[in-house]
């Protein structure tokens, strides 16, 4: 059974939609950057194949309408990490305490991966798909929480700034380079492998108590 309600975290973010399941094994915060609707169909489709898994979700979108569609805040991982950290501050009691991951993408990676390294207890394992996680590099070292990297192949320069990222991890850690895809993987059947990836690593390292 799933459970649909819409939650405020905080003054400068939108309301998030957090859908609890039924005997959860975790809860996934899906961590978007772009000020734009929740029911694109990229987001929705990994949403989907997480909550059949067995997670509960957080559709949580880090700019507001003030901030507009993509821009410059889309890209201040300052900005994106400060309210990302109130977010997981305020994450609503009745999930609060289930097994956290965390997927990203973009900017938000980069926000992600900043945001792990403040609260390495409390997160379990984290998914970036097509992310700058070069704009984190700086904290890269220091992660001790499980990391996914996926990106497209088609999208070479992320590739090797993903591959670059990826050789200065220290935590347990994968990278999928998925063929035939594109940065927004909008080629058929690509982000049904971006769901597949994502839902293996995060139930191999939340539900099984890892």
């Amino acid at each position: 059974m799933l459970e649909h309600t819409l939650v405020h975290l905080s003054p400068e973010l939108p309301a998030a939609e957090l859908c609890r399941v039924s005997g959860s094994q975790g809860l996934v915060v899906f961590i978007r950057p772009d000020g734009g609707p929740a029911t694109v169909p990229r987001s929705q489709a990994v949403l989907l194949r997480l909550q059949a898994r067995g997670f509960s979700t957080l559709d949580l979108d880090l700019l507001n309408s003030a901030d507009g569609e993509g821009g410059e805040r889309a890209s201040d991982v300052e900005l994106l990490t400060r309210r990302l950290d109130q977010a997981l501050g305020a994450v609503p009691a009745s999930v609060k305490h289930e097994p956290l991951g965390l997927f990203a993408s973009d900017s938000g990676a980069a926000a992600m991966l900043r945001a792990a390294a403040s609260h390495p207890r409390s997160i379990r394992a984290l998914v970036s798909r097509s992310g700058r996680v070069d704009q984190a590099s700086d904290v890269l070292g220091d992660l001790r929480i499980p990391t996914l990297l996926v990106v497209a192949a088609g999208d070479p320069e992320l590739v090797e700034a993903n591959r670059q990222a990826f050789g200065r991890l220290r935590c347990e850690k994968r990278i999928d380079v998925v063929p035939r895809a594109t940065h927004h993987f909008l080629e058929a059947g690509t982000l049904d492998v971006v769901a597949q990836l994502a839902s293996d690593w995060l139930t191999q390292h939340l539900a099984t108590g890892t």
